[in-house]
C-alpha cells in the first residue's frame, strides 16, 4: 500500500481513521495579511479582556518562530454537530461544543496518534509539536489556507459540507507536504449570521468586537455581566451559537459520530428551574469532563442569574 499511495494520502486516510472529519495541508510560513488583520484587531480593542491575545504576535503569523524546522502545517476537523439538541424550549442555553468531553483532550489524543504513526510508519526523524485552540496558532487561517474552508462573515471556519460546527486543531511539523488549495468564499451576499446577532457583536463581514460577544461574555469575561445586555442574551448561559444557527451551510450539516462528545444522559432534558437551581455537585457532576469547568460553578451561577426573568 505505501508504494503505490502517496505519504500525504495515508495521512489523510489515518486521519480519517482516527475520528478527523477532513485533514488539510498547507506550508509553514509568515501569514502577512493575518498579521495585518490581527494587528487591526487588536488596536481596536475587539479582543476584549482577552490580553492575551496580544502576546506572541509574531508567533501567531509565523510558525517557524513557534516549532524550530517547521515546513508543513497539517489542518484537522471534527464535526462536533450534536444529534440531538436541548429538549426544554425554555431552558438556559449551552453552546453545543461543550455538550460532551472537552474537545481539547478529544483533538489532542488523536493528534498524538497521528503523529505517532507519521513518524514510525512514514518520516521516521519526524518532529513537531501539536495544538488545538490553546498556543499562539491561527488556527482558522491554517485551516483555510489548507483548503478546509473559507472564513466567514461571522469569523469562522466554514467547511462545505460540514458547515461551521468543526473544530480545528493542527500538526506543524519538519516533514515537506504537497500544500492544497484554498477555496473560494461562499457566503455570497449572504448576512443572515450578521442580523441575528442580538448584542451586534458582528459590527460587519468578518468582523467580531469581543466586548459585544455572548459567547465572550459567558466565559472568558471574570467580572459582573454589563448591563447594557440585560435581556439580550437569548438564554444563552455558556457561549452561544446564534450565528451558527443562522447560517444556511449548517441547516443540512450531518451530525458528528464522536462518541466522546455525546453528553451526560442528563444534560439535555434539564428544564429551566433545574439550570437555575443547579447546586455545585450537580454541576461537577453535569461537566466533570466538560469544557463548561472553564467558567466554573459561580461563572455559570453568575451567567444564570443574568437570564433570570428576562
Amino acid at each position: 500500500m505505501h508504494k503505490t499511495l502517496s505519504a500525504k494520502q495515508l495521512i489523510h486516510n489515518e486521519a480519517l481513521r482516527l475520528g478527523f472529519s477532513d485533514i488539510g495541508f498547507s506550508k509553514a510560513e509568515h501569514l502577512p495579511q493575518n498579521e495585518v488583520n490581527l494587528k487591526n484587531w487588536l488596536d481596536n480593542g475587539f479582543h476584549a479582556g482577552m490580553t492575551y491575545m496580544e502576546n506572541h504576535l509574531e508567533k501567531r503569523v509565523n510558525p517557524a518562530l513557534l516549532v524550530d524546522g517547521a515546513v508543513t502545517v497539517v489542518s484537522v476537523l471534527l464535526n462536533y454537530k450534536p444529534k440531538h439538541e436541548q429538549a426544554q424550549s425554555d431552558a438556559p442555553k449551552l453552546a453545543r461544543y461543550a455538550y460532551g468531553k472537552d474537545y481539547h483532550f478529544v483533538i489532542k489524543d488523536k493528534l498524538q496518534l497521528l503523529f505517532d504513526y507519521i513518524k514510525k510508519e512514514l518520516y521516521p526523524n519526524l518532529e513537531g509539536r501539536l495544538f488545538t485552540d490553546s498556543a499562539p496558532v491561527l488556527d482558522r487561517a491554517w485551516a483555510a489556507k489548507s483548503g478546509l474552508g473559507w472564513i466567514g462573515k461571522n469569523t469562522n471556519l466554514i467547511h462545505k459540507k460540514l458547515g461551521s460546527y468543526v473544530l480545528i486543531g493542527e500538526l506543524i511539523i519538519n516533514m515537506e507536504l504537497e500544500p492544497d488549495n484554498p477555496i473560494n468564499e461562499a457566503c455570497g451576499g449572504c448576512t443572515r449570521c450578521i442580523d441575528a446577532c442580538p448584542t451586534k457583536a458582528l459590527i460587519g463581514p468578518y468582523q467580531l468586537d469581543s466586548n459585544k460577544c455572548i459567547s465572550y461574555l459567558t466565559i472568558e469575561h471574570r467580572e459582573e455581566l454589563p448591563e447594557e445586555f440585560n435581556g439580550k442574551f437569548e438564554n444563552w448561559a455558556f457561549g452561544c451559537d446564534i450565528c451558527q444557527e443562522a447560517c444556511p451551510w449548517n441547516w443540512k450539516a450531518r451530525p458528528t459520530s464522536e462518541e466522546e462528545f455525546t453528553p451526560h444522559p442528563d444534560l439535555l432534558q434539564l428544564s429551566k428551574e433545574e439550570w437555575h437551581n443547579m447546586s455545585e455537585d450537580r454541576f461537577r457532576e453535569l461537566f466533570r469532563k466538560s469544557a463548561v469547568k472553564r467558567t466554573k460553578y459561580s461563572g455559570l451561577k453568575r451567567n444564570l442569574d443574568f437570564l433570570k426573568d428576562k
